[in-house]
């Protein structure tokens, strides 16, 4: 069991504008739960007890909500970028926080997901290697919007390609943002430096002979990070394809639903289909 994780949350996500303009991605609610409380409680249920997070965009926000008073109760730090310095950049930033332990976890906090993290982390022991990566199958014609990985038939990867073409596009596996990492990787991600796992990290360790370990997750996994994925997001929520805790959803006639604290709706209204009203 791995105790200690990382949640990349520095992203503005402007994408998501303009949910965004007043709270940051993490923050953006999912059943009127914010993303970043739902990941934190799956990393708990797991087992992991300390968690960092990079911040930068409207930082305080999420330093406020889970250093003090938190509704997760799971031990939260936090380093805050002043410039934004790459997904692998951020993580090295936070390399002090595992100084302690031989392999950590590290996720993005715009997935929404119900990946089994205990065959994760045992796939990534078993395979002695630096780094194991989750990856979903999604439909070819979705490959353009991500980053593709071109699995071997032992499960190591040969090879990324980075939002290809249709016709290029060599596998319909993706990236989900769901690593683990034994603590070497630090090894490969220069300090003080702008550095992505993806376009830098990856392929400097295919190039060291590297091997680099896949898990296929069966599971949901959402990227919540346009507007029609988040509404979707959310319907898949409201229908229990994503398992979140205490949703308090209704089901009523041809209705589910959820309604926000302190909201309150006269006795004659009908709401159809699938329907989130927020607080307040």
């Amino acid at each position: 069991m791995i105790k200690k994780a990382m949640v990349m949350a520095a992203g503005v996500g402007s994408r998501l504008d303009p949910l965004t303009q007043k709270i940051p991605k993490p923050l953006v609610p999912v059943l009127n739960k914010p993303v970043m409380d739902i990941l934190l409680q799956k990393l708990k249920d797991y087992g992991v007890e300390k968690v960092i997070a990079n911040t930068h965009y409207l930082a305080e926000q999420i330093q406020n909500r889970y250093s003090k008073n938190s509704p997760v109760d799971i031990h939260f730090d936090y380093i805050h970028e002043e410039t934004l310095s790459g997904t692998a950049g951020g993580v090295k930033k936070c390399e002090f926080f595992f100084d302690d332990v031989e392999d950590f976890i590290v996720v993005s906090a715009d997935g929404l997901h119900d990946a089994d993290l205990d065959k994760i982390v045992k796939s990534h022991k078993e395979s002695g290697c630096i780094a194991t990566m989750a990856i979903s199958a999604v439909d070819h014609a979705e490959v353009c919007h991500f980053g593709v990985v071109v699995p071997t038939k032992e499960h190591y990867v040969s090879e990324f390609q980075e939002k290809p073409s249709i016709e290029e596009a060599k596998s319909n596996y993706i990236n989900t943002g769901i690593y683990v990492f034994n603590k070497r990787i630090f090894d490969f991600i220069p300090k003080g430096e702008k550095y992505d796992f993806a376009k830098n990290v990856f392929p400097k360790l295919l190039e060291a002979g590297e091997k680099i370990n896949t898990y296929r997750i069966y599971s949901y996994w959402s990227d919540i990070g346009t507007i029609e994925q988040y509404i979707q997001s959310n319907i898949d929520a409201l229908n229990k394809k994503v398992l979140i805790k205490d949703p308090n959803t209704i089901r009523k006639y041809n209705s589910v639903y959820v309604i926000g604290e302190n909201t309150k709706l006269p006795e004659d209204i009908r709401l159809l289909n699938n329907v989130v009203i927020g607080k307040n």
